[in-house]
C-alpha cells in the first residue's frame, strides 16, 4: 500500500546575480545530489536485467588498465572501487592541458594511472571518478547520453521539468542560475556531477522516494558492504545515518559558488531539499541540521523546501 504523501512548504530568500529573486522553481548546480539519480538508473537497469552489478568493469570500459578486470560495479556505487582520488585525477588532466573537469578527460586520466589506490572492494574511499565511470557505463549500456537516460527513466516520469545532467559545451543549461567566474574548472562531468535542478523538481524526488513511485526505493536506500561483509553507511547515491527517531537519508553536493542538500526523514514521511548559490559546505551542513531538527520536533511535518 502506497502511503499518501504529505503537503509541502516553500521557503526562499536572497537573489540570483541579475537581481531576480532566487526562488524554488530557481535552476541552479547541484553538484554531487547526481550521484543519487545515476544510482536510481542503474538501480533501475539492474532491476531490468539489463545491468549485472556483479560484473567487471573492464567490460564497458576497456580503455582503462588491467585494473579494470579487478572492480565491479557494485564497487563504483559503493565508493569501494580503489580508485585514485580527486586531485590525483585533476592533476593528470592539467598535465594534458584539461581546463575543465569533463568525464571524457577524467577516463583518460584514470587510462594513464598503472595502479589502484586501494585493492577492490577493502575501502570505501568516496570517488567522484567512480561515478563518471557509472554514468559512461550506464551510456554505452543503453546506447544514449545519461542525461537521455536519466529523463526517460526518471526525469519525465515525476514531472521533473527543470532537471537535467548538462555537460556542457556552455558553462549552463537554458534558463539556470550562472555559476560565478571561477579560474578553476568548470564542472562538465555527468554521472558524480552535471546536475542542474530546482528545489521544486528536488521535492517532486523524495517524494518519488517516500512514495517509492519508481519501485526501487529499497534497492536505492541499502548499504553497500566490503568485499569482507563490513556493512558501509552509502547506499545507493545515499548515505544512511540513523538518530533515536529512526533512518536518515541524505547526500549533500557543492561547487565553488553553489552547494545543495537532500534529505528524506522515511519515519516521518518528511523531507527538505536546499539549493544555495553559495560554495560553502559549512554553512548549508548548519541549514541541514537546523532543518532536520525542525522536522523532527513536529509531528506529521509537512515537506520542507529551501532555496537561496
Amino acid at each position: 500500500m502506497t502511503l499518501p504523501s504529505v503537503p509541502s512548504v516553500s521557503h526562499a530568500q536572497g537573489p540570483n546575480p541579475d537581481g531576480t529573486p532566487f526562488a524554488a522553481e530557481t535552476i541552479a548546480y547541484a553538484g554531487s545530489l547526481a550521484k543519487q539519480m545515476t544510482a536510481a538508473c542503474a538501480a533501475l537497469l539492474t532491476r531490468a536485467d539489463v545491468l549485472d552489478v556483479d560484473a567487471h568493469i573492464a567490460k564497458w570500459l576497456p580503455e582503462l588498465p588491467a585494473w579494470a578486470k579487478e572492480i565491479r560495479i557494485t564497487h563504483l556505487v559503493h565508493h569501494t572501487a580503489g580508485l585514485p582520488g580527486t586531485e590525483a585525477v585533476w592533476a593528470q588532466m592539467e598535465r594534458t592541458g584539461e581546463t575543465d573537469w569533463t568525464s571524457a578527460g577524467v577516463l583518460a586520466a584514470l587510462s594513464a594511472m598503472p595502479q589502484l589506490d586501494e585493492p577492490p572492494g577493502q575501502v570505501y574511499v568516496y570517488s567522484n571518478a567512480g561515478y563518471i565511470c557509472l554514468g559512461r557505463i550506464i551510456e554505452r549500456l543503453t546506447g544514449e547520453s545519461l542525461d537521455a537516460t536519466a529523463r526517460a527513466l526518471l526525469f519525465e516520469r515525476l514531472l521533473m521539468r527543470r532537471t537535467s545532467f548538462w555537460s556542457g559545451p556552455t558553462a549552463r543549461p537554458p534558463n539556470a542560475v550562472a555559476l560565478p567566474p571561477s579560474p578553476g574548472p568548470r564542472p562538465h562531468s555527468v554521472g558524480d556531477g552535471g546536475l542542474w535542478t530546482s528545489v521544486s523538481d528536488l521535492l517532486l524526488w523524495n517524494r518519488a522516494l517516500l512514495d517509492d513511485t519508481l519501485g526501487i526505493s529499497e534497492l536505492l536506500h541499502t548499504p553497500g558492504r566490503l568485499d569482507d561483509g563490513t556493512q558501509l553507511d552509502y547506499a545507493w547515491g545515499v548515505r544512511i545515518s540513523r538518530t533515536s527517531g529512526g533512518s536518515v537519508q541524505s547526500h549533500g553536493g557543492s561547487w565553488e559558488g553553489a552547494s545543495a542538500k537532500l534529505v528524506r526523514l522515511p519515519h516521518r514521511r518528511a523531507s527538505f531539499a536546499a539549493l544555495a548559490l553559495d560554495g560553502s559546505v559549512e554553512r548549508m551542513l548548519a541549514l541541514s541540521s537546523a532543518l532536520q531538527k525542525a522536522v523532527a520536533a513536529k509531528p506529521g511535518s509537512s515537506l520542507l523546501e529551501n532555496s537561496g
